[in-house]
C-alpha cells in the first residue's frame, strides 16, 4: 500500500480522510433518509465503484447535455479561469473521473506549479483518475482525499493554509436537499480564507420538458435505469437487504414549483424489503417510490445571492449561449 506522500509507479497519493471509508456504514444517516415520508437513499450511496462507472455512462447519453455544455465552457475559458484563480492548489468536491477538470488543470499548469486535491467516496476512482491525470499532465501533483465532502473540507481546514480554490462542477450543488445544500455552502465558506476562490457550476432553470428528456433514458438506452437501480444493489450488499430489482422501475420528474428534478424507483407491486443490519423493513404499495436523487435547477440572480450571503463575492461568470448552464467564480471576502 502506498504511504501518504509517496509517488511510486505513477500512482497518486491517497489519503483516507473519513475514517477508512466508515461513511459506507453510517447507519444513522441512512436510517434517517429511509425513514423520510418518501424513503430516500443518501446521494453518496450512488457512487460506489460500479455507480461511478454507471454515472460516467450517463454523461455519454446524447440527451444528457450537462457534461457537454460544461466541457465546452471549460474548453473555451480554462485559461482565463486559471489566471483568475491565482493559486496552485485545486481541491475538487466529487471529482469522479475528472475528465472535465483536466482542462482546467492543464491551464493551471501553464500558469504555475499545481497540486490537485480530488475528494471522492470511491478510492478506486481516485486511483484511476489520479494516475491518468499524472500521465497526461506531467508535473501535476495529485493527492486524493478519500471520503465525503465534509471530511475532505475538514482535512483542508486542518492542513496547509496555503491559498486554495475549491471546485464543484457538474452542477452537483443541486444534488441535495435545501438543508444539505445550506450546510455544505457554510462548510465551504468556513474552510476558505479571505482571498481563496470557489469555482462551481449551476444548471439554470428552463422548460420542464428539457429536464424530463435529460434525466431519463432515451429509447434503447439504460444508463439512468442501471445507475438508479444500483442504489438498491448497494443497500443489498452493504446492509443485507433483500430488494428485488425487478420489482421497481426508474423514472425522473421535474417539479416547476420547486425547480427540482427528482429521480425515483417506483414499486411495481406491493412488497416489503428488509434491511437487517439497520433493523428496518420498508413496506411499499404499487406506485410508491424511493427517492434516489435530487437535481435542483437555479435562477441565476438568486443563486449568486445565495452563495454571496455566506461571505463570497462573484468575480466572474461564464454562461453558454442559450443560458443553459453557467460556471461561476467567487472569492472569499
Amino acid at each position: 500500500m502506498l504511504r501518504p506522500g509517496s509517488r511510486e509507479a505513477g500512482h497518486p497519493d491517497i489519503v483516507p480522510v473519513d475514517d477508512e471509508a466508515a461513511f459506507w456504514d453510517d447507519h444513522p444517516a441512512v436510517l434517517a433518509c429511509l425513514r423520510e415520508p418518501t424513503p430516500r437513499i443518501p446521494a453518496w450511496f450512488g457512487y460506489d465503484v460500479l455507480g461511478s462507472q454507471l454515472f460516467e455512462a450517463i454523461t455519454r447519453l446524447p440527451t444528457y447535455y450537462l457534461t457537454r455544455v460544461e466541457r465546452r465552457l471549460l474548453g473555451r475559458h480554462a485559461a482565463e479561469i486559471a489566471d483568475l484563480i491565482g493559486c496552485g492548489r485545486v481541491a475538487e468536491l466529487g471529482s469522479g473521473t475528472a475528465k472535465k477538470t483536466r482542462l482546467l488543470l492543464a491551464a493551471c499548469l501553464e500558469h504555475r506549479p499545481t497540486t490537485y486535491l480530488p475528494i471522492d467516496v470511491s478510492r478506486e476512482m481516485l486511483e484511476i483518475s489520479g494516475a491518468a491525470l499524472r500521465a497526461e499532465l506531467p508535473g501535476l501533483a495529485v493527492q486524493g482525499l478519500w471520503g465525503r465532502y465534509e471530511a475532505g473540507l475538514e482535512w483542508l481546514r486542518n492542513g496547509s493554509r496555503e491559498p486554495v480554490v475549491v471546485v464543484f462542477l457538474g452542477s452537483n450543488l443541486g444534488n441535495s436537499t435545501p438543508a444539505e445544500r445550506d450546510a455544505l455552502l457554510s462548510d465551504i465558506a468556513t474552510t476558505l480564507q479571505p482571498g481563496d476562490r470557489f469555482l462551481l457550476s449551476a444548471d439554470l432553470q428552463k422548460a420542464a420538458d428539457t429536464f424530463e428528456t435529460c434525466y431519463n433514458d432515451p429509447p434503447g438506452r439504460s444508463a439512468f435505469a442501471e445507475f438508479r437501480l444500483n442504489h438498491l444493489t448497494h443497500l443489498n450488499r452493504r446492509f443485507g437487504a433483500d430488494f428485488v430489482l425487478d420489482h421497481f422501475y426508474p423514472r425522473a420528474h421535474y417539479d416547476p414549483a420547486t425547480a427540482v428534478v427528482e429521480g425515483h424507483l417506483y414499486a411495481t407491486e406491493e412488497q416489503s424489503a428488509s434491511l437487517p443490519a439497520l433493523g428496518l423493513t420498508l413496506h411499499l404499495q404499487p406506485g410508491e417510490s424511493i427517492n434516489v436523487g435530487f437535481s435542483a435547477k437555479f435562477h441565476r440572480p438568486r443563486f449568486v445571492a445565495d452563495v454571496a450571503r455566506r461571505g463570497f463575492a462573484l468575480q466572474a461568470q461564464w454562461i453558454d449561449a442559450v443560458w443553459q448552464y453557467g460556471i461561476f467564480l467567487f472569492h472569499r471576502t
